[in-house]
């Protein structure tokens, strides 16, 4: 056995300390807090893979606007809880820029980041009809997703589509919504973590069935555009972000500041609710909220009562980055490429030394380079490998952790220095040595 980069016992020792019973099910926290602190006691440095953090510059376009909005005096009043004008407009004329669909600026609700976006479209969505108190996830997924119902006390059910691709997908997902009690279906587009992208049948497939069972569709569209295989970049000119919303009207499209513009910082983002789902009337709604609609259910009441509003100047930020983007100023896409371009060079080295990608396929197609990918190694489950991977100062978090029913690791490409290559060649020639298949 080689000697590893970092000590075993240093690792052990945090993790005994931390409580950490099983790897697999440790929190992205607990393992970002074991290698930080592995890092300080043996002086090498890791290898962190772990945080789905944006790793470039926020856009300079949104920084001089929020600055603007400040010189001018905005800090001083509320913003609006239906949100400021101008980023609802652009709102929706991103929407129809680079989806390619129709939603009135009515509908467009900022929100501070879509983790309040879908906590607020989790309570509306739970409460509409009693008789559907469940959520389901097209999984994998992002974790804090189902924390946020375990903290509203809101059902869910879940399944991994890692084999209900395709023609598989529709009677999967049929055998949750013909029990009656799902009032919503959530999925990530590109998919955290697994980078899975759905194709226009399939997200026809979940339309259809949202409309025949009277589901809400929430799209998280995190990681906006970021299937670098397509030309998404073209304002108002197809091809457009693939979405369930050419297929149903019971669709909420999360649009988020983070990743797309790495504004995360400011917490902005934008709650895009269809037109007829805005203006639909709920009993149920309508009897604890004074006759209100969906929208406005959603925006005066639930967003009002969580914030009373999003950041002002951050909403001045966010409609200059949409605009610019719309109007064919600001090529967003080119900006974040660099993730896919991270993918690339870091899969070919964990391939090159007997890793595997898990969710490898999209369909027939081999799975898009981007923020995200997922690695598994012969002969180790998610826990083994994530703690192993620990002594050669590599962190990662396990499948398990996001829903997936796979073995393997969540590898994110944000924060790798191009230094870092060679560190990640020379510490997986020695895993490699020290594990052999």
């Amino acid at each position: 056995m080689k000697e590893t980069p970092i000590r075993k016992e240093i690792v052990d020792q945090l993790v005994s300390q931390l409580g950490i019973e099983d790897f697999a099910k440790a929190t992205i926290r607990e393992v970002k807090q074991v290698a930080a602190m592995a890092e300080k006691q043996s002086g090498v440095e890791f290898i962190k893979m772990e945080m789905g953090i944006p790793g470039l510059p926020a856009a300079q376009v949104g920084v001089d606007a929020q600055i603007k909005a400040l010189n001018d005096g905005i800090a001083h009043s509320y913003p609006d809880i239906q949100g400021a004008p101008v980023l609802k407009k652009e709102a929706s004329r991103f929407v129809k820029a680079f989806i390619g669909v129709d939603i009135a600026p009515e509908g467009c609700v900022p929100v501070c980041g879509s983790m309040q976006g879908t906590f607020a479209s989790f309570l509306t969505c739970s409460q509409a009809n009693k008789q559907k108190d469940t959520v389901l996830f097209i999984d994998p997924g992002f974790p804090v997703q189902k924390m946020q119902l375990q903290v509203q006390g809101v059902k869910y059910e879940t399944f991994d589509v890692y084999d209900f691709r395709g023609d598989k997908l529709g009677p999967k997902l049929e055998s949750y919504l013909q029990k009656g009690n799902i009032c919503a279906i959530i999925y990530s587009n590109p998919n955290n973590p697994a980078w899975i992208c759905l194709n226009e049948d399939e997200l026809k497939t979940i339309g259809s069935l949202a409309t025949q069972y009277d589901a809400i569709v929430m799209e998280d569209l995190a990681y906006f555009a970021m299937d670098f295989r397509k030309e998404l970049s073209t304002p108002f000119e197809p091809p457009y972000q693939p979405t369930v919303a050419r297929y149903t009207d019971n669709y909420i499209l999360l649009i988020s500041g983070s990743k797309a513009f790495s504004y995360a910082g400011e917490r902005i983002g934008v709650t895009c609710i269809s037109d007829k789902l805005f203006h639909r009337h709920y009993p149920d709604l309508a009897q604890r909220y004074e006759g209100l609609p969906f929208g406005l259910v959603f925006s005066t009441r639930m967003l009002y009562a969580l914030s009373s509003g999003t950041s002002h100047s951050a909403q001045f930020a966010m409609a200059a980055m949409l605009k610019a983007a719309s109007d064919g100023d600001y090529d967003f896409r080119a900006e974040v490429s660099v993730y896919g371009q991270r993918a690339h060079r870091l899969k070919e080295i964990f391939c090159r030394h007997n890793f595997y990608v898990v969710y490898d396929k999209d369909l027939d197609e081999p799975i898009a380079d981007g923020f995200y990918f997922t690695i598994g190694y012969p002969g180790m489950t998610s826990g083994q490998l994530a703690h192993e991977l620990m002594y050669y100062g590599v962190s990662a978090i396990c499948l398990i952790t996001t829903g997936s029913h796979q073995e393997g690791l969540r590898v994110c490409t944000s924060f790798i220095n191009d230094n870092q290559y060679d560190l990640l060649e020379e510490r997986m020639a020695v895993f490699e040595e020290n594990n052999p298949v």
